[in-house]
C-alpha cells in the first residue's frame, strides 16, 4: 500500500515523551502483541520449519505454489469487495485500498510462470481446485466483509504480509539453493519478500489511523483467523505434495 499518510489526530502524546514511548501504544503494536502466539504457531509449522532450511521437495514448492495461486487470485476480489463495503467515514480508506489494487492485479500469473518453470502445466494448476483449508481460508475473508465488518479485511493482509515480510525471502533461497531452481522459478517468493517489507510499513501508518474500537477489534479477531486458517493450509502441503508426485509418476 502507498501514498497513505498517517492521519496527525490519532495519538496525542507529550512532546516530552521520546518517539519509541510514543508508539508503544500505537494499534499496529497492540496487533502485534495480540497476535504474537499464533503467529509463532504458524512458523512451527513443521513445512515451514523445513522450508527455511531448506528441506523441501520439488513437489512440496509446487503444492505451496499451487494453494498460493487459489488465494492470491482472490486478492484484487477481495480488495474491491472490501473498498465497496466502507463506510464514508472511511474514504480515506478506501482510497489506500486502491492504491493497493494496483500493485497486486497480476500476481496471480507470477505464481503460475513459476509453476511452469518447474515444468509443470500451467493451465492445469489453475483449474485445479483448491485444498479445503485454501477455500475456507478465502471464504472466511469474503464472509467477514459481507457480512461482519469489512474493515476486518485488513487482519488477513496483516497475516499474509508479516508471513511474507518475515520468511519469504529466507525461504525461498533455501529451496532455490537446496533444489537447484533457476531464479526465474522462485519470482513470486522472492518478489513478495522484498515487497511485503515495505507493504508492512505502509500497513503500519493504514492501520494506526483506525480510531473505532470495533474496527481494530475486528482486525485482531481476522488476524487471529488468519493465523489458524494459513497454517493449516501449510499444514496440508506435504499431503498435497505426495498428490502431486503420485499424478506425475502417472502421467
Amino acid at each position: 500500500m502507498t501514498n497513505i499518510k498517517p492521519s496527525n489526530t490519532i495519538v496525542h502524546e507529550p512532546e516530552s515523551k521520546s518517539s519509541d514511548t510514543m508508539d508503544e501504544d500505537t494499534f499496529f503494536n497492540r496487533l502485534e502483541k495480540a497476535t504474537e502466539a499464533s503467529r509463532q504457531d504458524l512458523l512451527r509449522t513443521p513445512i515451514v520449519e523445513k522450508s527455511l532450511s531448506g528441506d523441501v521437495s520439488v513437489a512440496d514448492y509446487h503444492a505451496f505454489l499451487q494453494q498460493a495461486y487459489h488465494h492470491v487470485k482472490h486478492t484484487v476480489p477481495l480488495l474491491m469487495a472490501c473498498g465497496s463495503k466502507l463506510s464514508e467515514e472511511l474514504e480515506w480508506l478506501r482510497e489506500a485500498i486502491a492504491n493497493y489494487i494496483e500493485e497486486e492485479i497480476g500476481h496471480q500469473e507470477w505464481i503460475l510462470n513459476d509453476i511452469e518453470m518447474l515444468g509443470a502445466d500451467r493451465s492445469k494448476a489453475a483449474s485445479s481446485q483448491p485444498a479445503f483449508p485454501t477455500d475456507l481460508m478465502v471464504s472466511y475473508a469474503y464472509d467477514t466483509i459481507m457480512r461482519k465488518n469489512p474493515v476486518g479485511f485488513f487482519g488477513m493482509v496483516y497475516v499474509l504480509e508479516k508471513t511474507s515480510s518475515t520468511i519469504a525471502t529466507a525461504a525461498a533461497n533455501q529451496i532455490q539453493s537446496a533444489l537447484s531452481l533457476p531464479k526465474n522459478a522462485m519470482s513470486y517468493m522472492i518478489s513478495h519478500g522484498s515487497l511485503d517489507v515495505g507493504h508492512m510499513q505502509d500497513f503500519e501508518r493504514i492501520v494506526n489511523r483506525l480510531t473505532s474500537a470495533e474496527d481494530q477489534r475486528a482486525v485482531i479477531d481476522m488476524a487471529l483467523a488468519m493465523y489458524v486458517l494459513y497454517a493449516n493450509i501449510f499444514k496440508e502441503i506435504p499431503q498435497l505434495a505426495s498428490q502431486i508426485e503420485e499424478q506425475s509418476k502417472a502421467a
